[in-house]
């Protein structure tokens, strides 16, 4: 964390982490703050880049996803050109909900989300293995979500 932080800007992350819609008079409470101080200190944190966006939290299931996959995906070639094409796929499917660069065995881990194993398997097949340079596509589906944030922990 930057030392530019202060307390009660650690207590506004943590806020608007619970509650990205509270209105700026709760916030104001909560961290101990007048208004206008507290929409400042928002707005500071905002275009400093530690808020990136705000989004709803939408139930998978509810929506028809019932398939959670974690796939690991190795690569024979490492070239600019296949790395390129890779990530263009990658950022442009709706069905990669993440994506990392890792160590080990597996260049690649992606969380893939489905309607059903059939819509899954169809998404190996249509987007994945026409990737150039995959030598291996390890999946790991997902039985039961004993947790799932993406709260970080501020002190």
């Amino acid at each position: 964390m930057q030392d530019t932080l202060k307390k009660v800007d650690i207590d506004i992350l943590n806020t608007m982490q619970r509650d990205g819609r509270i209105s700026n008079a709760k916030l104001a409470n909560q961290v101990s703050l007048s208004e206008t101080p507290c929409w400042r200190r928002l707005k500071k944190l905002e275009e400093e880049g530690y808020i990136q966006n705000y989004q709803a939290n939408l139930d998978r299931r509810k929506l028809g996803f019932g398939v959670m996959a974690f796939v690991q995906l190795t690569y024979t070639e490492h070239d600019a050109q296949t790395t390129a094409d890779f990530e263009a796929v990658i950022i442009n499917s709706e069905n990669v909900l993440c994506c990392h660069n890792t160590t080990g065995e597996a260049d690649f881990l992606l969380q893939v989300v489905a309607k059903d194993l059939d819509d899954y398997s169809l998404f190996v097949e249509q987007v994945l293995r026409k990737l150039p340079g995959i030598s291996a596509i390890r999946s790991n589906i997902s039985l039961r979500e004993l947790k799932s944030s993406s709260r970080l922990p501020l002190t």
